[in-house]
């Protein structure tokens, strides 16, 4: 029996290898040895004897015996040779005894190559085995800067303290986020029993996930496990019945579609055309029938909240437009006694049709609800998300930013400004950046020294007193119960403060022309054409972004910020064209080029003429570290500070 055994093992061996060369690749086992001629192996560390998964076990440590085998670890020599019988009589005693002695191993980089038992690891593969027995050496290599690297020493972390090394990802932070995604925290050891609860979950999970379709999808089953977890508490998969998860899969299976799908490509630059139908038309279509119910969630109140503020004066807009023929109502998380699923529930319980949830905190919540109530229409204001289920929406900021540092570069005496951020998370280094070129654009010798108001660590009024810096760029709203004039782009002059411009948002705009578009029918038909996924992205040409400047502006300086208001308009001229040179020399761009959505959102560096750092992650404040735990991906220099 064992000998038709071998010969279904060579056939597919064989099969493996024609495949392999008919692609270009090589058709052996990778030697190990030929892999770190190149790599600099910083220690080695002896684990002893652990539990290999069967499929992390990709070679052979030397190249003695890789011409044995094919790719796939199966056997490429001929029936009736030594190797065969000694293949055959391993996979006799396999199926009678099962594997007694363990192999011997290198692990590098969480996969495995094989000093002793090459035949062994054959026959398991054959045998479809989960996991083999072996005593494995794992080989670190010396610290770098590239993303397998980062990834590497992420998953070192991890494997420290919870011995779990069969979970993969393909995003740096997912470590961590698994981590407390089961209710631990980094650093902290997990017990036998946790270990043993996570890889039955886990192991349940991935047949599940298989069976599906999950091994044509783009991204790996650690993947989707920590995006499921997301959704669905730890404790509920543990106790979850088979036909359960299934439903649970089939519900979500379309955002596993388009998790490591590049969000620019989701990206809806401006408003369609088609869409953009009259008010009167529009209400002639939906007279005589019920007022459409509108939910505005909120983190804070108004009055404490430029954010919520803003977003409130677009509701107020909504219905200025709309009349009675729409009824809106706001929610606040803050002393809801609610946390934002629950509060997004008693939005939907309501009726409620059309949901905005305008807080990065709502994200996850929203995504939650929105497959458990399909019929409701829910978007959230948050950046670099494609989801199928919700759509997200925000501005394009840094044009009106750039249009900002143009007047600052004009305006300061000593070539110095103070620029003040809220959060080190998606877009505000487009912020920061945009500023600082339009400063450089109307005055060379401009420096903008950053402050971060979030950085516990770091004073304004030390920065202002130390560079002598007299004018500042800060929240670009003050909050509706303040009394302070220091907002937007002021100048200070003694005790006086003189406003120069502030940059908006228009929400009131965008939330016209999305219920516009719903209730034109639009809705369902854009999503096609944007292949299930819409993430709002739109600028000043939408009139969601401007930036409103100063009578105390000379008026040359106005006629300059509204002729380039102009050309970014009409999209001829982009604040990040052309060569870019960063602050550590770095140039990036090309002349006549523009830098893609996607690298002006993730941006997580400053160009040359910002004076300043990327704060710590220890240094923030408390809120800060929760909304960019909320992050798929920190920056690499807070992902560091966070390790």
């Amino acid at each position: 029996m064992e000998i038709q055994e071998y010969s279904q093992a060579l056939r597919l061996g064989e099969r493996a290898y024609r495949n392999a060369v008919a692609k270009g690749e090589y058709p052996y086992l990778p030697a190990l040895d030929d892999i770190l001629a190149c790599v600099n192996i910083y220690m080695e560390e002896k684990l002893g004897v652990v539990e290999i998964p069967i499929d992390q076990i990709v070679g052979t440590k030397t190249a003695g015996r890789q011409n044995a085998f094919a790719v796939n670890f199966m056997p490429l020599m001929e029936q009736g040779t030594e190797f065969s019988a000694k293949w055959s009589n391993l996979y006799n005693y396999q199926t009678a005894h099962g594997n007694t002695d363990p192999i011997v191993a290198y692990e590098f980089m969480n996969k495995f190559y094989v000093q002793e038992g090459n035949k062994r690891v054959s026959v398991f593969k054959f045998l479809d085995a989960a996991s083999i027995e072996g005593e494995v050496i794992r080989l670190i290599p010396k610290k770098s800067e590239s993303f397998e690297n980062k990834l590497y020493y992420e998953f070192l972390d991890f494997y420290k303290c919870s011995k779990i090394n069969y979970i993969w990802f393909s995003k740096l932070g997912s470590f961590e986020a698994i981590t407390r995604a089961v209710g631990k925290e980094p650093g902290e050891l997990w017990a036998k029993e946790e270990e043993d609860d996570f890889s039955s979950a886990y192991v349940q999970f991935q047949k599940r996930f298989l069976e599906k379709g999950g091994k044509d999808l783009p991204i790996t089953v650690g993947d989707a496990f920590l995006f499921y977890l997301s959704l669905f508490p730890y404790e509920r998969l543990k106790k979850l019945s088979d036909a359960q998860l299934k439903k649970d899969l089939d519900r979500i299976w379309n955002e596993f579609l388009l998790l490591n799908r590049a969000p620019e490509e989701a990206l809806v630059m401006e408003p369609e055309e088609n869409q953009d139908i009259s008010l009167r038309q529009m209400l002639r279509a939906i007279s005589g029938t019920k007022k459409v119910k509108v939910a505005f969630l909120h983190d804070r109140q108004a009055e404490v909240s430029s954010w919520t503020y803003g977003h409130e004066l677009g509701r107020a807009h909504l219905e200025e437009v709309f009349e009675e023929k729409i009824q809106t109502k706001s929610y606040f998380l803050d002393g809801s006694g609610m946390d934002a699923a629950e509060l997004l529930e008693q939005a939907i319980k309501d009726g409620n049709e059309i949901i905005f949830t305008a807080h990065q905190k709502f994200l996850s919540a929203s995504l939650k609800k929105a497959l458990e109530y399909p019929e409701v229409k829910i978007l959230n204001c948050s950046i670099n998300r494609s989801y199928n289920a919700i759509r997200t929406y925000y501005g394009r900021m840094y044009e009106a930013k750039f249009l900002c540092g143009m007047v600052a570069g004009a305006m300061t005496p000593n070539d110095k400004i103070a620029y003040c951020a809220d959060l080190p998370i998606y877009g505000a280094f487009a912020n920061i950046n945009a500023f600082a070129l339009g400063a450089k654009m109307v005055n060379p010798r401009a420096k903008v020294y950053v402050h971060w108001l979030c950085d516990t660590a770091s004073d304004l009024q030390q920065l202002l007193e130390e560079h002598h810096i007299s004018l500042v760029s800060y929240t670009d709203m003050i909050r509706l119960a303040s009394r302070d004039r220091k907002f937007g782009l002021y100048m200070t002059e003694g005790d006086k403060t003189i406003q120069l411009a502030m940059p908006v948002w228009n929400w009131g705009k965008f939330y016209e022309k999305i219920v516009h578009d719903i209730q034109a029918g639009n809705w369902r038909s854009s999503e096609v054409r944007a292949r299930k996924a819409i993430n709002y992205w739109w600028g000043i040409s939408s009139d969601i972004i401007d930036l409103i400047t100063s009578q105390n502006l000379p008026a040359g300086i106005r006629t300059l910020v509204d002729l380039m208001r102009r050309e970014i308009f009409t999209e001829q001229f982009h604040p990040f064209a052309d060569e870019i040179t960063l602050q550590d020399g770095t140039v990036i761009g090309e002349k006549g080029g523009v830098l893609s959505p996607e690298q002006i959102i993730t941006m997580d560096w400053y160009v040359e003429n910002v004076i300043g750092d990327i704060p710590k992650f220890e240094n923030l404040t408390e809120e800060a570290k929760t909304l960019i735990s909320l992050q798929e991906t920190v920056t690499p220099v807070l992902g560091e500070n966070i390790q």
